[in-house]
């Protein structure tokens, strides 16, 4: 997969453009590992989900990974972050 040489905060403004998986599935990757932002599990499982829905298979993977390590209100507010996510864009 390819990986993109953008600045994290330049990601959102990708997302947004057309919600690219990969650039979803990117945003997952930066708050699931802290790159460039703290840490946030529900934050990464809403990218990843959002990705998985636009057909990133890795994100699937990942968002089911992050889901073993969270609550199950960590995972429904993620959820509703992501719904909130795809009302707007």
């Amino acid at each position: 997969m390819a990986r993109f040489d953008v600045a994290f905060q330049e990601m959102p403004a990708l997302a947004v453009q057309g919600g690219a998986a990969d650039a979803l599935f990117e945003l997952g990757l930066a708050y699931c590992s802290g790159r460039d932002v703290d840490v946030d599990l529900i934050e990464a499982h809403k990218w990843f989900n959002l990705a998985a829905l636009r057909g990133n298979s890795e994100a699937k993977r990942y968002r089911s990974e992050l889901a073993s390590e969270m609550s199950r209100a960590e995972i429904g507010q993620a959820q509703r972050r992501a719904r909130e996510w795809l009302a707007v864009h």
